[in-house]
């Protein structure tokens, strides 16, 4: 699988309490969740946002609450991948359970600016920087997790099996 995109840039420490925040929670509406996504954080998101963008951060994507909530509101944007430095351990497995592709490249990362076309293979993990042209290599997830992800999350892989 692979996704190319614009990049939306984050620092550090983009808790779940700015990707949705609290008082969106008492929606199950995937769509609802995403016309809030990143709100706290970057107002303009959800009006910027097209399908296969991709978001870049820094250290510590997904920290706070384990809500399973904020990898929803992502992927539901229409966000096709996050890269970053580090991910919060729960995020990291919420963002796999949702079906929602994630990888780290601190390379990457220092290299991407925000507004620039970034291309992603899951199975490789490559990632390139299609403005600059640089290549930089993430770690991919083994074939199990490349499935899960694949499927749109671990309850559709079940279905499936």
């Amino acid at each position: 699988m692979e996704t190319t995109g614009t990049v939306f840039k984050y620092g550090s420490n983009v808790d779940t309490d700015v990707i949705i925040p609290a008082r969106y929670l008492n929606t199950t509406s995937h769509a609802e969740l995403a016309a809030h996504c990143m709100e706290d954080i970057d107002r303009d998101f959800v009006k910027k946002v097209k399908s296969g963008d991709v978001i870049v951060a820094e250290d510590n994507f997904g920290c706070g609450s384990s809500r399973e909530h904020a990898p929803i509101a992502i992927k539901a944007s229409g966000v096709s991948c996050v890269i970053a430095n580090t991910f919060a351990r729960i995020f990291y497995r919420n963002a796999i359970n949702t079906g929602l592709p994630i990888l780290e490249c601190p390379d990457a990362v220092r290299a991407i600016r925000a507004g620039d076309k970034v291309s992603a293979d899951f199975a490789t993990g490559t990632i390139k920087n299609e403005t600059s042209g640089k290549v930089f290599h993430a770690a991919p997830f083994p074939e199990s997790i490349r499935r899960i992800i694949n499927a749109g999350g671990l309850l559709n892989f079940i279905k499936q099996q």
